[in-house]
């Protein structure tokens, strides 16, 4: 959840390190701080909240060196405070910065307290660096100091590590936490995220779990979790996106809401043809389709709903059973997995720490094998999964998801399909469904030009401070989705409900002061739901229905409505989650909140 970049070079890496951190800022963004270590010894800014708070402490005092560790911080032990911001130190010669939770950091203070250790933080960080520097007493290569030390260290971590007498090499270790080399010539690099070192290079060599790596300006050295020297391959970064760059947007959210067409596209290439699903884009074992005969879907937030939605679309179309279920909570009980059951999991980041943890756990239960639909290539969730399916995304800046969810959704529909073809779907059904995927970026392009119609509603909801979303169906797990995004960069409180819920509880919070959004597709379940609306009417409540023109709502009284293409019901669940994607959007721009980056909220979330 927190940023890290390192470096080292023949040139000043002060402004490497602060680009970096800028590039890392969606990660968190509570405070940021940067140790360079010259002939002088280690120096250090920090500061509270968004990075150009410390671009201002440079500006008036600028630190010069080519060594040097930065970080932006998400907090999670102590509040943002300058104390609490990295990196931290132990005495004047040795900084660290770290991502993650050390779940057992309270003993481990206990006993540097007893060796003498002052702490001034309230940060689990704080007793690495003192940790090392405690080790650098009987070990005084600070590589061994650093891997004496891993070895004492429950839960998850990324670090990196600088001494002042090291002036020709840093160290930097991950486990459960990521961590990415950059190889440059005569200079390397350490990020949490790729994106942070596009700037100096577009090589880079994905750290493994417990590696130690060693980093001089000429050669990258990494250790196993034994010590033993490795070799990890290089990839080279595609440029076709830049997504540092938001163009003519005023934030990354809407940019990346406009790109939904494109990327759901490249979502599916190659995966349909003109009538079938082309399993082979499950690599190739594909053949594991035919012998499923459970689905567990396991994930978190934004995906967890995507998974919800796919519940329905399995069911429906495979007629197997599908339980979907919070990484956090399956990971802390007994599971009962039957035969043949494929464990699917969900992450737009790849390094979600409760998605990945039931992953390793699932692996140890006997299921038929691990499906990861994901939107980074180089993840762990990727590496660490039998089969992959991505999305294809691009990178996603915006801390509320928009495109990655849509594309999820898009997978997860390709990949319930091809579960129901092994399981009897129709040749003609299949096509039917394969032409509807075909159709579907141009239908989500058509629910963007409702844009405009879409920011006026907005100012209706300025002085709200709770809204009310329903659905039914498929529309019901959309329905949490677009709650979700609302609260998220609006800070209005908002809940879902199935429609069908309202008179057993929720229908007694409906007033003229509560927004109902309710999502209205012209299906089966379209009578029924005009009866619920129906009953928020009665009570006076504010209704805002998004529907295609064939429900016949629009001229109903007490009633706002945008209008959303018609389309295939299986495709109603992906073009309805456009228009409330837009609603928050604006509704957070009326309100004045910080769209990209709102606040206690961090953009991937690798701690528990």
């Amino acid at each position: 959840m927190c940023g890290i970049v390192g470096a080292i070079a023949r040139r000043n890496v002060a402004k490497i390190l602060l680009e970096g951190l800028s590039r890392l800022e969606y990660r968190g963004y509570d405070s940021s701080g940067v140790a360079i270590n010259n002939l002088d010894g280690v120096s250090s800014h920090r500061a509270v909240g968004k990075v150009q708070a410390l671009r201002d402490k440079f500006a008036v005092e600028p630190l010069d060196g080519k060594i040097g560790i930065a970080h932006t911080r998400w907090a999670t032990h102590g509040k943002p405070t300058e104390a609490n911001a990295h990196p931290h130190f132990s005495g004047d010669d040795l900084a660290l910065v770290h991502n993650g939770i050390i779940e057992n950091h309270e003993p481990l203070r206990r006993e540097l307290k007893a060796k003498g250790y002052e702490f001034k933080s309230e940060t689990d960080t704080e007793v690495i660096v003192h940790l090392i520097h405690d080790a650098l007493k009987t070990e005084p290569d600070l590589l061994k100091a650093v891997q004496n030390t891993l070895t004492k260290l429950h839960g998850a971590f990324a670090i990196g590590v600088v001494k002042n007498d090291e002036n020709d090499r840093f160290i930097a270790a991950r486990k459960g936490s990521p961590l990415v080399v950059g190889v440059g010539i005569e200079e390397n690099f350490v990020a949490s995220d790729q994106l942070a070192l596009l700037h100096v290079t577009d090589q880079f060599i994905f750290l493994e779990e417990g590696d130690v790596v060693e980093l001089t300006r000429d050669q990258v050295t990494i250790f196993d979790d034994n010590g033993e020297v490795q070799e990890r391959p290089i990839s080279v970064f595609n440029h076709n996106v830049d997504a540092t760059d938001k163009g003519e947007f005023r934030h990354y959210m809407m940019k990346e809401i406009y790109e939904q067409p494109k990327v759901i596209s490249a979502c599916l290439d190659g995966r349909i043809s003109e009538t079938k699903v082309l399993t082979s884009c499950f690599g190739a074992e594909s053949g594991f389709l035919k012998d499923i005969e459970n689905v567990h879907i396991v994930a978190c937030g934004t995906s967890y709903h995507a998974g919800m939605v796919a519940k329905y679309w399995i069911e429906d179309l495979a007629g197997l059973p599908c339980s979907v279920e919070v990484a956090s909570e399956y990971r802390y009980r007994k599971v009962a997995v039957p035969k043949n059951t494929l464990f699917l999991t969900l992450s737009q980041s790849g390094e979600t720490a409760d998605t990945l943890a039931a992953l390793r756990m699932a692996k140890e239960l006997g299921y038929l094998t691990t499906l990861a639909i994901c939107n980074v290539p180089s993840s762990t969730l990727v590496r660490e999964s039998a089969l992959t399916l991505l999305t294809n995304a691009g990178p996603e800046i915006g801390v509320a998801s928009t495109k990655a969810f849509t594309t999820q959704l898009t997978a997860l529909l390709i990949t319930s399909v091809a579960i129901a073809v092994e399981n009897g779907l129709s040749a003609e059904k299949e096509q039917e469904l394969v032409q509807a995927m075909r159709s579907l970026p141009a239908y989500v392009s058509d629910a963007l030009s409702q844009d405009a119609h879409i920011k006026v509603v907005a100012d209706r909801f300025a002085n709200k401070h709770n809204a009310l979303f329903l659905g039914r169906g498929t529309m019901f797990p959309i329905a949490l989705e677009g709650s979700l995004k609302l609260k998220e960069i609006s800070y209005i409180h908002a809940e879902a409900y199935p429609a069908g819920e309202l008179k057993h509880g929720p229908l007694a919070l409906v007033d003229e002061d509560m927004p109902i959004i309710a999502l209205v597709p012209h299906n089966d379940m379209l009578d029924k739901l005009k009866s619920n609306l129906q009953e928020v009417a009665a009570r006076g409540g504010e209704l805002y229905v998004f529907a295609d023109k064939d429900t016949d709502l629009n001229n109903e009284e007490n009633i706002t409505f945008t209008e959303v293409p018609k389309v295939d019901s299986i495709l109603e669940p992906i073009v309805h989650t456009i228009p409330l994607q837009l609603l928050s959007y604006h509704v957070a721009v009326v309100k004045g909140t910080d769209v990209d980056q709102p606040r206690n909220l961090a953009k991937s979330v690798t701690v528990e």
